[in-house]
């Protein structure tokens, strides 16, 4: 039994504005855009779950997006420092604002979208040239190892690189962005509004996914979330992510 990564998950004031946002950061189109029922969707065109390609972004209405903190955040690809230099000056275009996380002197770039979540923009890597717009979805944490296990075994997906400081996890199709695992010490002090959403595929059972999850060393969390079809849990080092129904 696996799960499969659904979507990256990230609350907003306005959800319209920053669906806005990432759809036109990424060329992704947006969906739900406007509903009313505070969730906009930003996905690659014509995505169908389960998409071996990619991920999409789920963008939820919180009423207080202050007080949401997770250590998780994206890394953007680009193709050449043509590239690279053309989309920072795109993004700020959109509304995203350079961000100071005491990064020092490097080859990426810094920025925030408008509800101040911090992402990056990588400078060219050979690595990052077939995921698509989103080359990784990094997590900050105390034990990279131990997160790639308990990840790994929850996705079914393969390590690429495993050290102290920096473990990385792909799906076994090579395909799509990467989850990584960055070490660091003390925790991260800026803001992140993103967690994961897996689900079970079609005909596997949420109930024996979510036992499976916990014997792996996952926890339950209550975040006031109440009678709602998906369940709650944390990672082992307390990053809470969403196991929705089978899709």
């Amino acid at each position: 039994m696996t799960l499969g990564l659904v979507q990256v998950n990230v609350k907003a004031r306005d959800d319209s504005a920053v669906a806005r946002f990432w759809g036109e950061a990424l060329g992704w189109g947006v969906s739900g855009d406007g509903d009313g029922d505070g969730v906009s969707r930003v996905g690659p065109a014509d995505f169908v779950w389960p998409d071996p390609v990619g991920i999409r972004l789920d963008v939820v209405q919180v009423p207080d997006p202050e007080s949401v903190k997770y250590r998780m955040h994206l890394d953007l690809a680009s193709n050449s420092l043509a590239h690279q230099a053309e989309l920072v000056a795109r993004l700020r275009d959109l509304g995203a604002t350079p961000a100071d996380v005491g990064q020092g002197d490097v080859p990426w770039t810094v920025l925030a979208d408008p509800e101040g979540n911090v992402f990056c923009v990588l400078e060219p890597r050979d690595m990052y040239r077939d995921t698509g717009p989103i080359a990784a979805v990094v997590v900050d944490c105390a034990d990279p190892r131990a997160m790639a296990r308990f990840w790994g075994d929850a996705l079914g997906w393969t390590p690429h690189e495993e050290s102290d400081d920096l473990t990385r996890l792909r799906s076994p199709k090579g395909t799509g962005p990467y989850l990584e695992f960055f070490h660091t010490p003390g925790g991260a002090t800026e803001r992140h509004r993103v967690h994961l959403d897996v689900a079970p595929y079609r005909r596997e059972d949420q109930a024996a996914e979510v036992a499976r999850l916990r014997s792996l060393g996952a926890t339950d969390v209550d975040l006031g979330q109440g009678d709602v079809p998906w369940v709650v849990l944390a990672d082992p080092e307390g990053n809470a992510f969403c196991v929705l129904a089978p899709r």
